[in-house]
């Protein structure tokens, strides 16, 4: 892997980008402070976004870190200077160039999958609950954090754990502090599956093999998903009408021959 902009890296931390075989892998690599993001970070996420957005060839894109912490969040030297003055348009624009980082991942055209060991805080969970399906282990700890620092959650946190999980384990996270950990996470909808570190990178292998191998029809499939299941939901009717004209497309790109068990007639 290597920087998304070697030339400029960010001052502390920095992400790293490798695409191989239709899959794009984003990795914060910030170990040290357990993979906050900083200022930097969040523009060279934005950056990979992008990347990903242009090149139709990426069919599945993977969200991991260095180190055994996924992300505990923005930079609290980035909160500390936003504190001082939290209504200056410099403050709004640090915390928006964060957050605006994981609309940016939660709008992608391809599946996301995040592959979260020790743990995820505050902004660092609200980037595992951007993607479209989470990895923990046993041991993951998805905590909201937010109540811990004394202040309000931010980056859409209470839609992204509402449309993830139910009210009371939103507001069990949110308001009163508790945290999820592996199985209990998959349990309340926070997370796909929870298995050994060892055992993750297989069972990405196989999520992503069949996006990946055709990445035309996987964007197509997202975005039907996307029109369909909102925020907010559309009703069965205009899904189907959505879904009749895409399915058409694939259907004549398949060809009539494709579908006889002897194959191709020549």
């Amino acid at each position: 892997m290597s920087p998304l902009n070697p030339t400029e890296p960010p001052p502390s931390g920095g992400v790293l980008v490798e695409v191989t075989d239709g899959v794009a892998t984003l990795t914060l690599d910030n170990p040290h402070r357990k993979n906050a993001i900083n200022l930097g970070m969040a523009k060279q996420i934005d950056q990979f976004c992008a990347h990903v957005e242009s090149n139709g060839h990426v069919g599945a894109v993977v969200v991991r870190a260095n180190g055994e912490y996924f992300c505990s969040g923005a930079d609290t030297r980035d909160l500390a200077a936003s504190s001082a003055d939290p209504a200056s348009p410099e403050a709004v624009s640090r915390t928006s160039a964060v957050y605006g980082a994981f609309v940016r991942i939660g709008g992608l055209p391809v599946p996301t999958i995040a592959r979260v060991v020790g743990g995820a805080v505050g902004a660092g969970l609200n980037l595992a609950m951007a993607t479209d399906i989470t990895i923990v282990t046993p041991d993951t700890v998805l905590d909201s954090g937010f109540l811990a620092r004394n202040i309000h959650p931010g980056g859409g946190h209470l839609s992204l754990l509402g449309r993830a999980t139910d009210w009371s384990t939103t507001i069990a996270m949110a308001a009163c502090g508790q945290t999820l950990k592996g199985q209990q996470a998959v349990d309340k909808g926070l997370a796909h599956l929870a298995i050994p570190e060892d055992e993750m990178d297989a069972a990405i292998a196989t999520l992503t093999a069949a996006a990946a191998a055709d990445p035309e029809l996987t964007r197509r499939v997202m975005t039907s998903a996307r029109l369909e299941l909102g925020p907010p939901a559309i009703s069965w009717p205009s899904a189907l009408e959505i879904e009749r004209g895409v399915q058409m497309w694939s259907m004549s790109r398949k060809g009539k021959a494709s579908w006889s068990s002897r194959g191709p007639q020549r």
